[in-house]
């Protein structure tokens, strides 16, 4: 595999999985967060889930357009792994 080949199946890797990582741990913060304000789960949910399609969208077209494929794998990956501890951690909260 040549260089270019690999640079870019790096990016369709980050774009698929890492992009899917971003929008898992959006999904789960946002529903923490509504759910903690007092909005019933199945209300949460589908506002998440929907807004989740345009998330990913975003995200995938730009670990295309970013120049660092560090930073593309940085923010989603990281960022998805962040929001997931970060709900995990508020709804342990909630539940006590």
């Amino acid at each position: 595999m040549n260089p270019s080949a690999l640079h870019v199946a790096s990016r369709v890797l980050a774009s698929l999985v890492a992009g899917y990582t971003f929008c898992w741990g959006f999904v789960t913060l946002g529903i923490v967060l509504l759910l903690l304000r007092g909005v019933p789960y199945g209300e949460a949910q589908t506002a998440l889930y929907l807004l989740a399609f345009i998330v990913f969208l975003i995200a995938f077209l730009w670990s295309f357009a970013a120049r660092s494929l560090v930073r593309v794998w940085a923010v989603l990956a990281g960022g998805g792994i962040t929001m997931t501890a970060i709900a995990c951690s508020a709804s342990r909260a909630f539940l006590q």
